[in-house]
């Protein structure tokens, strides 16, 4: 289904309103509803310009997600914080760094106070931080800021890779 209408004192711009039938899309695959919304409509060559503005998923779809595999009470037991909000944040800048500079970000942000920090989702393995580095270095500067402070400390390590094999391989090496 779709409507549209004009954008008022703008010429040749329009709102435009689409609904696509729930069985275009897999049970509970984010993915396949972005790439069959987004990918699909912003590739599509007659529009110039085009801007998602709002996306409404239908209650029946968001139940057929499972979530994550467990929830916050878990990264609350893994780091010994309760009665209180976990605090942390994801590292600055985010590309640039060398491995030992962003272990040392991490080492600051945790020795400061933060319960976790964790990596964006653009860093990945770069040629000026490898990922192999960057984890030693992150665990390095989380051992150090655990022995400061006495309290448990996280890095959220960003583990994506080229390929199915490659992310399997860094997890392990992670454990």
């Amino acid at each position: 289904m779709l409507r549209h209408r004009e954008v008022i004192g703008e010429d040749n711009q329009y709102i435009a309103y689409v609904a696509y039938p729930l069985d275009l899309f897999e049970e509970g695959s984010v993915t396949n509803m972005f790439t069959s919304i987004v990918g699909n409509v912003f590739g599509f060559k007659a529009l110039r310009a085009l801007r998602l503005e709002d996306l409404r998923i239908p209650p029946a779809y968001s139940k057929t997600f499972q979530g994550p595999p467990h929830g916050i009470q878990v990264e609350r037991d893994k780091l010994n914080k309760y009665g209180r909000p976990l605090l942390g944040c994801t590292i600055k800048p985010k590309l640039g760094l060398s491995a030992k500079n962003y272990g040392r970000a991490v080492y600051e942000c945790l020795r400061g106070g933060l319960d976790f920090t964790k990596d964006d989702e653009n860093v990945n393995s770069q040629p000026f931080m490898r990922w192999r580095d960057r984890f030693l270095f992150c665990a390095e500067a989380i051992y150090k800021a655990q022995a400061e402070t006495g309290e448990i400390k996280g890095h959220y390590l960003n583990a994506t890779a080229g390929t199915c094999e490659e992310m399997i391989k860094r997890a392990v090496f992670a454990r």
